[in-house]
């Protein structure tokens, strides 16, 4: 990781200026076409779930900003940023998991199915330190529904600067699948133009 001098850095103003916020954050709804993805998902077993997961992670990780937190009054940038997720189990409830990113899809996907099986065999949230690090995107998926807005919970803290990323259930138009998305991410670090190119990159991974 390394410490940007923020003196120095073209964003100095922007963000002095969205720091000085009760609430930072900004994002976007959208939705990108999962059709590829889905169906070599189901043509080679795999779950649709983890396949999309591994690839948002792939766009998150294409973008310097995306891996930009404050951390006691600076701003790090990480060279890697990992994957939390909320997982439901059959009494209602859901719980978090951790999941280190790599490129390599089986690996993550090893790993992620362990987690999965642990929440569905444990109780609460399954909070654990690796839950509060900064060097994370947290991932939610609402599988019941599309949709085209969607408000996240926050605590009112102008240093918190994990973005947030949440999914929903894909919609057919025209024979082709959408899937419903939400970014959320500090204005001080991040821009509109940052989030539209993870957008991009995502898109360009769900049609490999």
């Amino acid at each position: 990781m390394k410490i940007i001098d923020i003196e120095n850095w073209n964003r100095k103003e922007h963000f002095h200026f969205f720091s000085k916020m009760a609430s930072p954050f900004f994002g976007i709804v959208t939705e990108v076409d999962c059709t590829h993805t889905f169906n070599s998902a189901k043509k080679n077993n795999l779950s649709f779930f983890a396949q999309y997961l591994h690839k948002s992670m792939i766009a998150v990780n294409s973008v310097p900003e995306l891996k930009y937190r404050i951390v006691e009054d600076q701003v790090i940038e990480f060279d890697r940023i990992n994957a939390g997720a909320t997982i439901g189990r059959s009494d209602g409830t859901f719980g978090f998991t951790f999941v280190n990113f790599t490129e390599n899809f089986e690996i993550f996907n090893a790993e992620l199915q362990k987690e999965i099986l642990e929440v569905k065999n444990s109780t609460g949230l399954r909070l654990n330190n690796d839950d509060l690090t900064k060097d994370l995107i947290r991932h939610s998926t609402i599988p019941w529904n599309s949709f085209s807005a969607l408000l996240h919970p926050t605590n009112l803290d102008p240093k918190e600067s994990v973005p947030k990323i949440t999914f929903g259930k894909f919609s057919i138009r025209n024979n082709r699948k959408y899937l419903p998305v939400s970014i959320e991410a500090h204005h001080g670090l991040v821009d509109g133009l940052h989030l539209a190119k993870y957008l991009e990159e995502f898109q360009r991974q769900l049609d490999l």
